[in-house]
């Protein structure tokens, strides 16, 4: 009997450690995953950051291949809280029709592309959206001269439309939802459709609000257009990363909500040297004077310091890419802080 009992003590704890082993396995494996980019990127000393390219205001290059725009300096923030350096990124320009696949495969480690967050970008492209960085809505913009003062009056017109965004897909929508009849001409990319626009091949383009501001200005007579007052979608436009690591993540997400809380606690480029010395807890916490938080991400504890020194807060590169501050001078509207009647809210830092 003491024989047969010490031997089942002995396939029980052979069980216990083979399953010890495994479980020891897959934690590893887990744990190798959610640090694996922000890793990568660190001994890389670059981040890459998938942009648009062509959008003022939210992606746009000049001659000398300097970039600027609201998306652009969001990745910039990143590398300000990664490496202490807004410079140490490389904007990759991609396409409406390739910006996922380009994500998807790893050729770069965020895409910041004005891009909208839906179900199946998540569910079906294995990709994760982070935080709302702009909250937008699709529109139309037409000829003063045709006299359209409603989408609603273009009802058998040509629209010129960009493919492979939900633009395309909304379009189809509102027209069939109001029972119009459609004539959508496809382009690949945003300046051919604005080009056949100008030209006269359709009746009016559409694409979000934010883009057609920013196309307007890039029309040979920008007086001479007009965009319609209806917005037919929600667009939350968001920064992507690939499923699978969370740390990640949780560093591209918790980057914009850095930006959104020091604009609440009024933190800024300016005076965020002087606010390291606020006994407020909250900005003691943002700033990295008490507390572990840039830690738990896996950066070091002044990360915000570091975003807000090197780029600004939430409301200084909106005013500066987008705002009142630059030629498309755009309102705040719902990208105001919630304190505001905007949607812009962040979860604390604690």
């Amino acid at each position: 009997m003491a024989r047969s009992m010490a031997r089942s003590m002995a396939r029980c704890v052979r069980r216990l450690l083979t399953v010890c082993a495994a479980v020891s396995a897959l934690v590893s494996v887990t744990s190798a995953a959610w640090a694996g980019r922000l890793d990568e990127v660190k001994a890389r000393g670059m981040l890459n950051c998938g942009a648009n390219g062509e959008v003022p205001g939210f992606g746009l290059p000049d001659a000398q291949g300097n970039w600027t725009g609201l998306d652009v300096d969001f990745c910039r923030a990143v590398a300000a809280a990664i490496f202490n350096d807004p410079k140490k990124v490389k904007f990759v320009a991609t396409t409406a029709k390739d910006r996922f696949t380009v994500l998807q495969s790893g050729d770069v480690d965020v895409l910041a592309r004005n891009s909208t967050w839906t179900s199946s970008r998540e569910a079906q492209f294995g990709l994760n959206a982070t935080a709302v960085n702009y909250y937008d809505g699709q529109g139309f913009i037409v000829r003063k001269d045709t006299g359209i003062k409603s989408a609603r009056e273009l009802d058998g017109a040509t629209i010129c439309v960009q493919q492979g965004t939900t633009t395309e897909l909304n379009l189809a929508d509102y027209f069939r939802t109001n029972k119009m009849q459609l004539k959508s001409v496809t382009f690949l990319s945003l300046q051919e459709a604005l080009g056949a626009y100008e030209s006269g091949r359709c009746n009016a383009y559409t694409t979000d609000a934010s883009g057609l501001y920013a196309s307007r200005l890039k029309l040979a007579k920008p007086d001479d257009h007009v965009v319609l007052p209806e917005i037919i979608s929600k667009e939350p436009l968001a920064p992507f990363v690939r499923q699978g690591d969370s740390q990640w993540f949780n560093v591209i997400r918790w980057t914009h909500f850095a930006m959104v809380i020091a604009e609440e606690d009024g933190i800024t480029k300016a005076n965020v040297d002087e606010m390291l010395k606020s006994q407020a807890p909250e900005v003691k916490r943002v700033l990295g004077v008490e507390g572990n938080f840039g830690q738990q991400l896996g950066l070091t504890n002044d990360w915000v310091y570091r975003i807000v020194k090197h780029v600004g807060n939430y409301g200084e590169i909106f005013d500066h890419d987008v705002g009142e501050g630059s030629p498309l001078k755009i309102k705040r509207g719902l990208n105001a802080l919630w304190t505001k009647g905007g949607l812009q809210y962040a979860p604390p830092i604690r």
